[in-house]
């Protein structure tokens, strides 16, 4: 069939580059290939609470009461195989009753994993979580808090990370600790990764532009009907089908009782143009709003990688500020970006250059909202505004409502990331594909950071 976007190859290469996502801090070396998450046990993730705790899979502490007058929230070690973070809470909350309103957590997970994070659910459940029976979800480590987790109040997360069937070439070895090494002294890139736009279908940015430019229908029709030739093919004929009855109220319910139901997104969007015919608008009401809240991200994101790679293609080094960028002092404890920042190319550019060296600042790069002043990024204002003539943006898009609604007024993000602790667990014959290696690596990443485009330095 024709795909509404078709790739050439369908690798993820082409689709990296989809989202913005085009240059390596590691370019002269070559891969060692591989694949991972090849099973969940295979990528392991485990939140760095505030304090710098790694929280474990096993852990699992003693109950204290819940006291009235005091404890107000739930918190618990949420564990999940092989699911998402929305669909896990959206169980938990099902099997309870509990409004998804009243459930707290810090940051998504990804799907294919053994992942571990806090979540705090408003209300005394201890007994309840305690007898709680859900397939592939545990809750441990169940306190009574006065106060809920909050969205991004995680330091970071930890990752085991298995990469299967590696070429046993000459030099793997070396090679390996090679790119480790240049990933832990310099870093990499901080790209926000595929898992931010849709692995297979990778247009959660396309959505957000729509929204923002106030394009109902043609939002609901990339996120339901367009077709994308890496996605699999009897889903495409089902997505076409879908958007060839959109006019059609008797042929889209037919339609939509063939469509799967696990795209719970999706149905919910068409089964309200079925009961209400083009209110594409009222369509999107439907959606929680923390998913809205991602696809807008998502649309900020596609821009902030697109300065990043623009900047590198223009020549411009990712680790050597110019006049004109923006460094950020870096807090001590988490090496978390602060709102202390210097434009470079003044007097105090020697004092910047050694707090970089000395990893207390960094290049930031800026995360467009309602109120950013691009004037306060003199270098990447330029960047920024060849990206939206190149690709006919309205920047009045960034004064619509849906970025006030989630207070998205803009920020600034770190240009590159380095790894905390990166090292090798292992490097053996694999135990799956026969005849190749298996490689095990460990480190941690500041929230917001991406293992996935380390793995990307690594793999190529």
């Amino acid at each position: 069939m024709d795909f509404t976007y078709s790739f050439r190859n369908n690798n993820k290469r082409e689709v990296e580059k989809f989202v913005g996502i085009e240059i390596f801090t590691t370019s002269d070396i070559e891969g060692i290939g591989g694949i991972y998450k090849d099973r969940y046990k295979d990528f392991i993730v485990k939140e760095i609470t505030e304090s710098g705790k790694i929280l474990e899979i096993k852990e699992d502490r003693q109950s204290p009461p819940f006291l009235r007058g005091r404890d107000r929230f739930t918190t618990f070690n949420l564990i999940k195989i092989n699911k998402d973070t929305f669909n896990a809470l959206r169980e938990i909350s099902k099997v309870l009753n509990i409004s998804r309103e009243n459930i707290f957590y810090s940051g998504l997970k990804d799907k294919c994993s053994i992942s571990v994070q806090k979540v705090s659910i408003r209300g005394n459940f201890v007994k309840e979580f305690k007898k709680l029976k859900i397939r592939d979800l545990f809750l441990r480590s169940i306190t009574p808090s006065k106060k809920p987790v909050m969205l991004g109040s995680n330091r970071g997360n930890n990752f085991t990370i298995t990469i299967r069937n590696i070429q046993d070439i000459n030099q793997l070895e070396a090679r390996i600790k090679n790119i480790l090494e240049i990933l832990n002294h310099r870093g990499f890139p901080n790209y926000f990764g595929l898992q931010r736009f849709g692995t297979y279908r990778p247009n959660s940015h396309l959505i957000g532009r729509y929204l923002l430019q106030g394009d109902y229908k043609k939002a609901f029709q990339e996120f339901v009907s367009t077709t994308y030739s890496t996605e699999s093919k009897n889903l495409s004929k089902k997505r076409y089908k879908i958007g060839k009855s959109l006019e059609k109220p008797k042929a889209l319910k037919n339609k939509y009782n063939e469509f799967p139901t696990s795209l719970n997104y999706e149905c919910r969007l068409i089964k309200h143009i079925i009961n209400h015919p083009k209110d594409y608008r009222g369509a999107f009401d439907k959606l929680n709003p923390d998913v809205l809240n991602l696809i807008i991200n998502a649309f900020q994101s596609y821009i902030f990688n697109k300065m990043l790679s623009l900047r590198v293609t223009k020549g411009i080094s990712l680790f050597k500020p110019i006049k004109g960028d923006v460094i950020a002092l870096l807090d001590e404890v988490n090496g978390h970006t602060t709102d202390v920042k210097y434009i470079y190319g003044n007097s105090y550019d020697d004092y910047l250059k050694e707090a970089i060296n000395l990893n207390r600042a960094i290049i930031v790069l800026p995360i467009i909202g309602f109120s950013s002043d691009l004037n306060e990024f003199p270098l990447m204002k330029g960047l920024f505004n060849e990206i939206i003539d190149n690709e006919k943006i309205d920047p009045c898009i960034l004064q619509s409502q849906f970025l006030s609604d989630f207070n998205l007024k803009g920020s600034h993000r770190a240009m590159t990331t380095k790894p905390i602790g990166l090292k090798i667990n292992e490097l053996v014959d694999d135990d799956v594909y026969i005849g190749k290696r298996k490689l095990k690596i460990e480190f941690s990443l500041n929230k917001g950071s991406y293992a996935t485009m380390l793995l990307r330095e690594l793999m190529k």
